[in-house]
């Protein structure tokens, strides 16, 4: 029979039973932060975010340096009222939606199927450890049964003419 410890791992569980030699949660979060898998989501998100945002502030940089630097220019009229400065505040407004489909486009390309892959990886090892420590640890009893049936209320619905 395995040894057990309670809350030895640092468990904030005070009745949690763990197996000796368990990882804890920061263990394996760290364990997870050492890996290759996770070292290159890191660089993906890098890649494009500093990139992304030296760029954006740039051009931010540059509107307001031009605004007070160059007022003759801002005040050019390009198309009635419309002037340089109205034209470049609203391609702000432009660059900022842009930027953030940018963002959400290669977060969901290049770094969402990188990160999930980790995820599942991380959980199924993590379930795996616990189902080889833990049999020893569960208490006897029934074993769990099927998922139970609707939530909120939610009656069954009966076919036409069955029972009342």
């Amino acid at each position: 029979m395995e040894k057990h410890d309670r809350g030895s791992t640092g468990s904030t569980d005070a009745g949690t039973i763990q197996p000796v030699g368990a990882l804890s949660a920061p263990d394996v979060y760290s364990e997870v932060q050492r890996g290759a898998a996770f070292r290159e989501v890191r660089s993906r998100y890098r890649r494009f975010a500093f990139p992304a945002a030296a760029a954006f502030l740039l051009w931010y940089l540059a509107y307001v340096v031009t605004a007070t630097a160059a007022p003759g220019l801002m005040a050019r009229q390009v198309a009635g009222a419309l002037n340089v400065a109205m034209l470049a505040g609203l391609a702000q407004f432009v660059t900022t939606f842009l930027l953030t489909w940018a963002y959400a486009r290669h977060a969901r390309l290049h770094r969402d199927p990188a990160a999930l892959e980790l995820r599942w990886a991380v959980t199924l090892e993590t379930r795996q450890e616990q189902a080889r420590l833990l049999p020893a640890a569960r208490e006897p009893g029934p074993e769990p049964g099927p998922e139970p049936g609707p939530r909120c209320g939610a009656r069954p619905v009966r076919a036409r003419g069955e029972g009342a």
